[in-house]
């Protein structure tokens, strides 16, 4: 997979500050067994091959850090001892590509097909299905390749382990996987030498998809301009053009040079022995091998003289609010070495002081200008190459605003250096790092070698990243000891600093023709150079790789987790039910570590049908836009200052038991520091009671951006919108869900970004509100400590009371449930056209809702025709970058695909894997694996503030949860057969389908299939 982010979720990942305390098993201690094993661990200490470098505790994370040596190979160990069950196994390899063929991109999918331990096709994804691990993956970054898992079973742990260290040393690199993986010629119609001969490959096909995103255009090119000279110039994920000059032999050669131990970094995090761990690598891998010199070192950038100017095209984007503003600009920075832990620790709160909320004075000046609908793909600090870089800019500008934009720029850097930062902004960013140290989630582990791989590849001490608090109080001192100390920095980083570049990129309307002629004129001029032999190599060569995709592999050298490895019974989550002040409240008490969190959801059912497609945007709004006395500003300093955030999304979950009911409300949700209730809650009375919907120069501004991020989002999650689209002729909540989620939302947004007069909009959103912050349609959670409980709870009474009140007096928690019985499923197709050279589809089908009992079994068979049927057919024979199908609690069966190049061959995979299921040609095997991958979301762990939100959100009880986990130990075979019978086959139910991607033969002239040009929301009322 290759790693890329948007800038908003670059800021998450920026710095280890941006970390968050994972799930323990107990309340918090830093003194626990498991720490105080690790710390007797002394430097020069020999275990397994290793030496001890350092040990060091780090309190304020709840962790020991051991750094050790390979004594033979050099290769790196960082072992992080916590109390925490979700145990995490990386290894990473810095991996300098010097073309834009994505050799290592390529040799990540590569390695994954089989091992000299483990030679069978593909053992990455068949353990994904003999396997409860919490996660499983691979991603290639700029400059490194990891392979990650978590996993809270020990004896799972060790199997994954094995597999991960096998493949990664010891992979086979067949030339046919590598032609699956990577790229081959191949005739469209396999039996027939005479039919044409086209491109296909994984990655071809998903770096196709991949760059048809502005977002991803830009960020690259900015990347590549700015660090020219060595790596970080090239596409290391791979340019479509350029994969099919990458040859199976140049891709074994990178393997032995870069994914050698002296190129390693491992890395353990846990609970789980680091003995135990250390032995496993060394006995497996490392001792079957002698240091070598892998020469992969990054060198620093040659500093320019003179800042540089850069212009590139993208594609038109359809869904665009102004076609005649798509222009973006962006002007960066070269900073220092991503290995200087206080200068990265520097830049990251200055970049938050300088772009991040409304407060912020690139926010003020770019944004609240309105002169473009975000910030550009690559705002903010980035450190995910040896040199960090910072850039600001806009998206969606007019050409004729670049040199405007460029003097805001300008003028912003020179207003902080004259100003400074208000003391409150500064306050606000240290306490976020303060509450993020304390907020507990399931996944620290993980986000941890996220966090500090990017440096430590470049040989950075990851002991000193995790120092946050010595950090944090040596910026407090500098500080103190130069109030200007922030602005100085401001003028060092980006006043002085001339290695800037400033890039712009614009539409060109012949974008994906002229790189669709491009890939003709390459597969041209691939085939001139073919003599008849060649040609009949390319034939055999395409049927000997659908035999091997289709013969039945033994796979029992694999290992596997067996159903006795799953525990009989749920983990149980008590929780009280209580009224007040006439509003249903569930309290659960849980180790949260000194922070609280609250949860409200209204109901939206009272809400006319017109005003429902408004809801998404009044989530989006209702608090940034000012409340009271408090500015849209003013509000952000104090919601930062005070809280973790106050969120607002949309809400809605089907009836464990009914498929016409459903529930559809507003979810507000916030945390905070266990002091900070008082002012937490104040905050939430001053937006339900003032909210200050007219201030239309910031809503422009807000609607802005939601567009743009909905219109980019279609290239990254296109098969979720298919999916949601495809689904919503069939049931009452899948009607909703398109509404408030699917690709008529998109459209929604686009139409409101376009008008010009929003007094509409605002009448709309009043109106919501008045309807919606009422006590009636209200019901609470809380989360906290057993000691801190009852004040939570005083704090939530007081902010109930000031909403309007109940009439009469309700006595127990309502779900809120709303009921459609006369829906009728119709059965639909429709086609979205958009500018992507591949397609993602989704195929829907109505079943049933969680209590039923053929929920089980329709999950089981999700995940065994996923695995079984699907991946074969759509990745590894189509060549798109994944497919499969699902069964949710939503009562819908869905099926799709993602980055496809396929669409009628996917239609009719879709098919034949319900044949393929009615046939019974699987074992009691694949039927455990297809249960073993349902365990793993089931069993996944539930970090503290989390517990009890099932029931909360969902109304799905613990015993609910116990006899569905029965019903999904009890599904046999005929119970596959039988679902597969009665809800997949043709003529038994309506189904919908949904493509969104380029024109094509399936749609056109077709009276069967809808086109939606504009995405017009009317399509989806038909009941």
């Amino acid at each position: 997979m290759l790693r890329t982010l948007t800038w908003r979720q670059r800021q998450a990942l920026t710095h280890i500050t941006r970390g968050r305390c994972g799930y323990r098993k107990y309340s918090v201690s830093t003194s626990s067994a498991v720490l105080q094993k690790a710390e007797k661990y002394q430097p020069g200490q020999q275990i397994h091959g290793f030496t001890v470098d350092k040990v060091k505790s780090i309190p304020e994370l709840y962790l020991t850090a051991v750094k050790l040596t390979h004594d033979v190979t050099g290769a790196q160990h960082l072992h992080i001892a916590r109390d925490d069950s979700n145990n995490v196994f990386s290894v990473g390899f810095r991996t300098t590509p010097m073309d834009d063929t994505g050799v290592p991109h390529i040799l990540e999918h590569t390695v994954l097909c089989g091992s000299q331990k483990y030679p069978v096709r593909d053992p990455f994804f068949k353990m994904l299905t003999r396997s409860l691990s919490t996660f499983l993956n691979a991603m290639t970054a700029n400059d490194y390749t990891v392979y990650p898992f978590s996993s809270q079973n020990t004896k799972d742990y060790e199997n994954l382990l094995s597999v991960y260290l096998d493949a990664v040393f010891f992979p086979r690199l067949r030339t046919l996987d590598f032609s699956q993986e990577g790229w081959r010629l191949e005739h469209e119609d396999l039996t027939d030498a005479k039919s044409p001969i086209i491109f296909k490959g994984v990655v071809f096909n998903e770096m196709k998809g991949a760059l048809t995103s502005q977002d991803q255009i830009f960020a690259l090119n900015v990347q590549n301009k700015i660090l020219p000279s060595h790596t970080y110039a090239t596409n290391s994920g791979g340019d479509p053009l350029k994969i099919p000059d990458l040859t199976v032999d140049q891709l074994r050669q990178f393997h032995a040079t870069h994914y050698h131990p002296s190129n390693a970094r491992f890395y353990t995090y846990g609970d789980m022995p680091m003995e135990r761990h250390l032995k496993l690598i060394q006995d497996q891998a490392l001792n079957k091998f002698t240091k070598i010199n892998p020469n992969t070192e990054v060198p620093t950038e040659t500093r320019w003289s003179q800042p540089r100017e850069n212009h590139v095209y993208c594609a038109v984007d359809p869904m665009s609010a102004d076609t005649n503003k798509q222009t973006t600009l962006s002007v960066s920075f070269l900073l220092g070495d991503v290995t200087n832990t206080f200068d990265s620790l520097t830049v990251s709160i200055l970049s938050s002081l300088l772009v991040s909320g409304p407060t912020s004075p690139f926010y003020q000046s770019l944004l609240d200008a309105n002169i473009g609908s975000d910030y550009a793909p690559v705002t903010g600090y980035n450190n995910s190459t040896r040199e960090a870089t910072f850039s600001i800019g806009l998206k969606n500008i007019g050409e004729d605003d670049v040199e405007k934009v460029k003097q805001i720029i300008e003028d912003t850097f020179d207003k902080v250096i004259q100003d400074g930062f208000p003391k409150e902004r500064i306050e606000a960013v240290l306490h976020s790092i303060e509450l993020s140290l304390k907020h507990q989630t399931t996944s620290f582990g993980l986000g941890l070698i996220s966090s500090l791989m990017s440096s430590w590849n470049h040989d950075a001490d990851p002991l000193e990243q995790l120092q946050i608090n010595e950090n944090v109080e040596k910026f407090k001192k500098s500080l103190e000891e130069n109030p200007r100390f922030l602005q100085d920095s401001v003028v060092r980083y980006f006043k002085d600093n001339v290695h800037k570049l400033t890039m712009t990129m614009s539409p060109d309307p012949e974008y994906e023709n002229k790189k669709t002629e491009e890939e003709k004129k390459l597969l041209k001029e691939k085939l001139t150079k073919l003599n008849e032999e060649d040609k009949l190599n390319v034939f055999n060569d395409g049927v000997e790789l659908a035999k091997v995709q289709n013969t039945t592999e033994d796979l029992s050298c694999l290992p596997t987790l067996l159903m006795s490895d799953i525990s009989p019974d749920v983990q149980r989550t008590q929780v009280k039910s209580a009224i007040l002040e006439s509003v249903p409240v569930q309290l659960s008490e849980q180790p949260t570590n000194g922070v609280t969190y609250f949860r409200g959801i209204t109901s939206v059912n009272t809400l006319p049908k017109e005003l429902l497609a408004y809801v998404p945007l009044f989530c989006s709004v209702i608090t940034k836009l000012g409340a009271g006395e408090m500015s849209h500003h003013e509000l952000a300093q104090r919601e930062e200052l005070k809280t973790g955030g106050l969120h607002v999304s949309t809400h809605t979950s089907l009836d464990p038991s009914n498929m016409n009911k459903f529930n559809q409300g507003i979810l507000f949700s916030s945390y905070c520091l266990d002091h900070n209730l008082e002012d937490m809650f104040g905050l939430w009375t001053e937006i339900f009671q003032r909210a200050n919907l007219e201030d239309e120069n910031t809503l422009t501004t807000l609607i802005q951006m939601e567009a743009a991020e909905l219109a980019n989002s279609l290239a990254y999650q296109g098969h979720h919108y298919a999916m949601l689209c495809a689904g919503s002729s069939l049931t009452p909540l899948s009607q909703t869900q398109e509404l408030l989620y699917g690709m008529s939302q998109v459209s929604n947004m686009k139409k409101i970004a376009e008008s010009k007069d929003l007094s509409p909009v605002i009448t709309n959103l009043k109106n919501i509100a008045q309807i919606l912050l009422k006590r009636e349609v209200f019901r609470c959670s809380l989360n906290s400590s057993p000691e801190n409980l009852d004040n939570a709870i005083s704090s939530l009474g007081t902010f109930i009371k000031t909403l309007p009140p109940v009439v009469g007096q309700q006595t127990q928690c309502s779900s809120d449930m709303i009921e459609v019985s006369d829906f009728k499923p119709t059965a639909r197709r429709i086609h979205f056209p958009l500018p992507f050279p591949v397609n993602y589809l989704g195929q829907c089908l109505p079943t049933v809702a969680y209590t039923h009992s053929d929920c089980a079994k329709l999950r089981v068979l999700g995940k065994l025709m996923t695995s079984k049927f699907l991946h074969r057919e759509i990745r590894e024979k189509g060549g798109a970058y994944g497919g499969g199908a699902s069964q949710g609690t939503s009562g819908i069966f869905s099926f799709y695909s993602y980055r496809d190049p396929n669409t009628s061959e996917t239609l009719n995979a879709f098919e034949a894997s319900t044949k393929w299921v009615k046939n019974g040609d699987y074992t009691q095997q694949d039927i455990d694996e297809a249960k073993l991958s349902v365990f793993q979301s089931v069993d996944y762990p539930i970090a503290p503030p989390n517990r009890g939100m099932s029931l909360f959100m969902n109304g799905i009880t613990d015993d609910m949860k116990q006899t569905h986990r029965q019903q999904l130990k009890n599904v046999s075979k005929e119970d596959l057969i039988q679902v597969a019978k009665k809800y997949l086959s043709n003529g038994m139910q309506v189904d919908g389908i949904s493509l969104l991607g380029p024109e094509s033969a399936i749609s056109n002239n077709n009276s069967d299939w809808l086109k939606v040009i504009d995405g017009t929301p009317e399509y989806i009322y038909n009941n």
